[in-house]
Parts: C-alpha cells; sequence; structure tokens
C-alpha cells in the first residue's frame, strides 16, 4: 500500500512539473496515454502547433500523358502532407490536370506514384489547373498576392513571420529553367527574385524548396545566397539530367497495362521515405542523406547527384515543421540504414516521352490506328530532336568556327558561378532562336547552357538572328516545335 501511495503521488508530482513548464492549469492530470504530447521526441520545440502555421506549394510543371510521373508525385506529395496534418487551405496545388480522366490512363479517375501503390489523385484540391498553370500564377502565390493571380481558387500563400513554408516543384528543366504547361518557363533569376522579395516581407520563419528536373542544380547555383532561411534541395546536379523510376522494363515495373514512368527517382525517394517514417525523429539533412544515396543509384549512369543549397544549417530542423507527421508512424523512429532501395535501372527524363510512345507501338495490334498513331508520335518527337540538335551545333559553328564553335557551347562555368552574366540576354537569345527555328519544347531545354554560353561569349540579338535564319531553312511541322503556346521567354 505504502509503495501504491508513492508511486500516486510521483504521477501527481510529475504531472504538477509538466503542467508548470508548459503552461497547463496546475489542477489537471494527464493521462499515461497523453504523455506523448510532453516526452516525444523534440516536443520542446518553440514552433508549437497553436502558433505557426505550415504552408506547401505543389507544382507539376508539365502536360501530356507521357509526363504522367510528374503529376504522380505532385498527387503523392499532397496526401504526405494531408496525413501530416497540413489543411487543405495551407496548401496550393498546381498541375494541369490532363491524366487522370486521359482516354490513356488505364485505370480512369486514378493516379499511382509506384507499382503497387494507392490512388493518389483522390481528394487533391485543383487550384491552379490546365492554361492557370503559370510562371505569373506561381510567383505570385508565393509572394501571397491575390490581386496577381489569374483564374484558378485564387488561394496564395498568406504566411506570416512564424510560419514555415515548403515548395515541392516536379517536371522537365534544363540550365536554369524549368519547365510550364504553358508559356513562358520559370527561369532561375525570376525564381530567385522572388524568394528575396518573400524574404524582405517577413512572411516566413522558414522555407524548404525540393527539386526535380534535369540539371535542378543550376536553379540554385551561385544565386541563392545565405540568410534568406531557405534550404533547397534538387534532383541533380548543374550540368546532369535527373531520372524517371517504375517506368516499363525496370524492376519493379508498373503494372502491365501501364505505359508510361509512375514516377521520378528523386521524388519518390523523399516521399517514400516520409511515407514509413515519424518525421518529428528524422532531419532534413538525414532525409538529404538518405535520398542522395537512393539517387546516385549505387553510382551507377541510371543515377543522379542531389544537392543542396542556401541555409545548409537549417537543415538539422525536422522534416515535422514543414511537413508534419502521419501518426499512424508515430512507433516508426527513423533510422539511418533504414532506407528502401533504389531500382535496377531508371529513364533519363528526356527520354521517358520515347519510351512512352514506344511502348504504345509495341503494344498495338499491327496495322491497328493505335499503332500508327503511336508510330507518328515517336517520329515527330524525333524529328523535333535531330532539328533542335542540328541547329543548334549549327549556329554555334556559324558564330564561333567550326572547331570552336562546340567547344563555347558546351563550356561549363566552374561550380559556384551562375550559367549566365545577363539573363535578360538568355530570354532575347531564346525568343530569337525560337523566332527562326521554332519551339525548344521540353527537349529543347537541355540546350540552355549553349545560349548562354552565346550570352557570355558578347554575341548580339542581331548576330544570334542572323545565324538563326540560316541554320534553320525549315522547321518540322509536328507539335514538338510549333510556337502556338508561344515562346519559352
Amino acid at each position: 500500500m505504502i509503495r501504491l501511495i508513492a508511486a500516486a503521488s510521483l504521477l501527481v508530482l510529475l504531472a504538477a512539473v509538466v503542467a508548470g513548464s508548459r503552461g497547463i492549469p496546475d489542477n489537471l492530470i494527464r493521462l499515461p496515454t497523453e504523455a506523448s504530447r510532453f516526452f516525444r521526441p523534440g516536443g520542446n520545440d518553440a514552433d508549437d502547433d497553436s502558433t505557426v502555421t505550415r504552408w506547401a506549394v505543389l507544382v507539376a510543371g508539365s502536360n501530356g500523358y507521357w509526363n504522367y510521373r510528374h503529376q504522380a508525385d505532385v498527387c503523392h506529395a499532397y496526401q504526405l502532407l494531408k496525413k501530416g496534418g497540413l489543411k487543405d487551405e495551407n496548401i496550393v496545388v498546381f498541375m494541369y490536370d490532363d491524366v487522370a480522366f486521359n482516354a490513356e490512363n488505364p485505370r480512369e479517375g486514378i493516379i499511382i506514384n509506384s507499382p503497387d501503390g494507392d490512388d493518389v489523385y483522390s481528394g487533391v484540391p485543383k487550384d491552379y489547373t490546365g492554361e492557370d498553370v503559370t510562371v505569373n500564377n506561381f510567383l505570385a502565390v508565393i509572394l501571397g498576392n491575390k490581386t496577381a493571380v489569374t483564374g484558378g481558387s485564387g488561394k496564395v500563400v498568406d504566411s506570416g513571420p512564424n510560419d514555415h513554408i515548403f515548395i515541392y516543384y516536379s517536371d522537365h528543366g534544363g540550365p536554369g529553367v524549368l519547365g510550364m504547361p504553358t508559356s513562358p518557363y520559370l527561369y532561375a533569376n525570376d525564381l530567385i527574385d522572388v524568394l528575396k522579395k518573400k524574404h524582405a516581407s517577413g512572411t516566413y520563419k522558414s522555407l524548404v524548396f525540393y527539386l526535380e528536373a534535369c540539371e535542378s542544380g543550376s536553379i540554385f547555383e551561385g544565386l541563392l545566397p545565405e540568410g534568406l532561411n531557405i534550404y533547397a534541395t534538387t534532383a541533380a546536379n548543374a550540368e546532369e539530367s535527373s531520372w524517371g523510376t517504375y517506368c516499363p522494363g525496370e524492376y519493379p515495373s508498373p503494372p502491365e497495362e501501364y505505359d508510361t514512368c509512375l514516377g521520378d527517382l528523386y521524388s519518390v525517394a523523399w516521399m517514400e521515405d516520409c511515407d514509413i517514417h515519424n518525421l518529428r525523429t528524422e532531419s532534413l539533412r538525414q532525409q538529404y542523406e538518405l535520398v542522395k544515396r537512393r539517387t546516385i543509384n549505387d553510382n551507377s549512369v541510371y543515377g543522379s547527384h542531389v544537392m543542396q543549397y542556401g541555409d545548409l544549417h537549417l537543415n538539422k530542423n525536422k522534416l515535422f515543421l514543414y511537413m508534419g507527421t502521419n501518426p499512424e508512424n508515430d512507433n516508426y523512429t527513423f533510422v539511418d540504414q533504414n532506407f528502401l532501395r533504389p531500382t535496377s535501372k531508371t529513364v533519363n527524363q528526356r527520354d521517358a516521352d520515347l519510351l512512352h510512345f514506344w511502348q504504345k507501338y509495341r503494344k498495338a495490334p499491327e496495322g491497328s490506328p493505335k499503332k500508327l498513331e503511336a508510330q507518328k508520335q515517336f517520329v515527330e518527337a524525333m524529328s523535333h530532336r535531330m532539328h533542335i540538335d542540328s541547329s543548334m551545333k549549327m549556329i554555334g559553328k556559324l558564330l564561333f568556327g567550326i572547331e570552336k564553335g562546340p567547344e563555347v557551347l558546351n563550356t561549363v562555368r566552374p561550380a559556384g558561378q551562375p550559367l549566365v552574366d545577363d539573363w535578360n540576354c538568355l530570354k532575347t537569345l531564346v525568343r530569337t532562336f525560337e523566332t527562326y527555328c521554332g519551339s525548344i519544347h521540353q527537349y529543347g531545354m537541355k540546350h540552355m547552357r549553349s545560349i548562354a554560353n552565346i550570352c557570355n561569349a558578347r554575341i548580339r540579338q542581331e548576330q544570334m538572328a542572323e545565324a538563326s535564319a540560316q541554320a534553320c531553312v525549315t522547321i518540322p511541322s509536328g507539335p514538338w516545335s510549333s510556337l502556338h503556346r508561344g515562346y519559352s521567354a
């Protein structure tokens, strides 16, 4: 009896101590089932749920069924954040929304992000879809500028000085540029300028940016300064491709009825990690190291180098601050070696469309309209690629000579330097090239470094126009080269 009384007294005393330290009325005794609120890892953070709002902006910057994976990535991210406790009013979603009910989708109204995955499309907010997925709307949403958005839900990041912001962008990219399903594309200097303005407004405590795109490191390399309380990680460095995964022919492959990649390697790496862990126990740094190991894919040719930029000291923060955490994972503490293994093979982001067209062609009955359509799509895509590649090489030779041309176009600046000295020059020369040679589209973004190097060599717009006119006598008639959506810059 004495031991029982002593134990009860100790419990009351402990409850009083906890209540005093937490500002809880002294006359409340907490039950053992409520102890996790006080003793869970990171429970003494100053960022309490009652005073801090988590905001998220999720962007799938492409359209077309062959780009299935980008919308699948973003839908998966939404489900993860929703389970983590974020409210729809604080999550802004950009996606063209032409995949779930696409005629080619074998499961109508359903999107999956892994071979055995659940539907991630259900419940996703349709904030900005179709032609409302624009650079202007994306940047206005970040700034919280409701009057600058056009169309869509009008939802913006209306954050306060104590709030945390998470931005995730999945798409095609190139040196210094990110794709959009509309024109123009998003250029690195414009994004960095908006992030600086957001910081100057004093409307966030910290911001985390996850970026999936080819050459995604070039968006922040030499451009994102320290001191903005921004931490960014990218799927690739400034000069390499990122990779699609769960593609036909891989292991594991998507279900047989799918002719397209279901996800992107970097993206599924961070999301599948979040899916199974208590994010109160895992830091940004720990996730970065895990995702880096998985995305490099055992140093094979089917992988990329995940990078980090900005205020690296923020990577000690727990993921919980930005994504919340799924209560079902409370008992799944992060363990350094507890990570999912990479797939045996992946697909270069820029080749995923060709894989889709080939799979359609291979499966279609001989002589059927579907087989002829797939063949036409494949030929048009290849014609566009050959046109862009040969035109750029010819322009280099016309401007710098046969021998020096390739050297100038392929020059990569040392790490830490931005892609180009004059971003207005880059945009002007992109428009000039497209005027004479047609749209660069998603594939042509790989040549942004070449155009940037032409700017760095002080080539004038008139010289670029003359060289482009000579190089592009004809333009392929297919949709890839068409300027019907406008210029990329």
